[in-house]
């Protein structure tokens, strides 16, 4: 799977969604404004199921999985989103607590 490139900020408008390939372990970070990002469908015994996260200025999501990901602004000003590279082994960005409870719960 491919991760769209992110080189240049992405600006949404209040109510607009953006629909992204990531491979797993890519960041998207939130530059400004305040977003939902919908994870890729996961299974959990025979129901499907997708996360739902807000996220704001400074906060970043990644994707602990490759898929399609559906980020939607939220705030009633503009949001701006960038991607990041994966990060190194051994250095990677510190989840959200979301992220460490819902790892926690599905282990």
């Amino acid at each position: 799977m491919i991760s769209t490139d992110f080189s240049s900020t992405t600006r949404l408008l209040p109510g607009q969604s953006l629909r992204v390939a990531l491979d797993a372990g890519t960041a998207l970070m939130v530059l400004e404004g305040r977003v939902r990002i919908i994870s890729p469908p996961s299974w959990f015994g025979e129901t499907a199921f997708s996360v739902k996260n807000e996220f704001e200025e400074g906060e970043a999501y990644v994707a602990e999985r490759g898929g399609w990901v559906e980020v939607d602004a939220l705030a009633p000003a503009p949001a701006r989103i960038c991607g990041l590279p994966q990060p190194a082994p051994g250095t990677a960005l510190r989840p959200s607590p979301v992220t460490r409870l819902l790892r926690l719960l599905l282990a």
